[in-house]
């Protein structure tokens, strides 16, 4: 069973991981340096990152090493498209509300 896509976004920490993702694989022991954290607390992120279809593991040797899985996070940005619309929308109603107010 899957771990839900947006309980795994909720933490700071797994957002984290996944920026640093975005620049290629990186194994544990690179991915705990970055947190103040045990490597056992990063390896427990990157568990339920893993479990979400977020990241995929590949043992290389005795290190793995985890890389970002975009199909995931497509489909977040498929559920997010029509909030971003939305706020677009208002942004644009409250420019054109302050324009008419520089315009009295």
């Amino acid at each position: 069973m899957r771990t839900d896509v947006f309980g795994a976004l909720a933490n700071p920490v797994r957002r984290r991981l996944l920026e640093t993702l975005r620049e290629g694989p990186r194994s544990t022991g690179e991915l705990a340096g970055l947190f103040e954290l045990g490597r056992p607390a990063v390896s427990e992120h990157l568990a339920v990152l893993r479990a979400s279809g977020l990241v995929s593991e590949e043992p290389r040797g005795r290190h793995r090493f985890y890389r970002l899985e975009p199909a995931r996070l497509a489909e977040v940005g498929k559920w997010l498209h029509p909030f971003e619309h939305y706020w677009k929308q208002r942004l644009e109603a409250l420019s054109d509300l302050l324009a008419e107010d520089d315009e009295t």
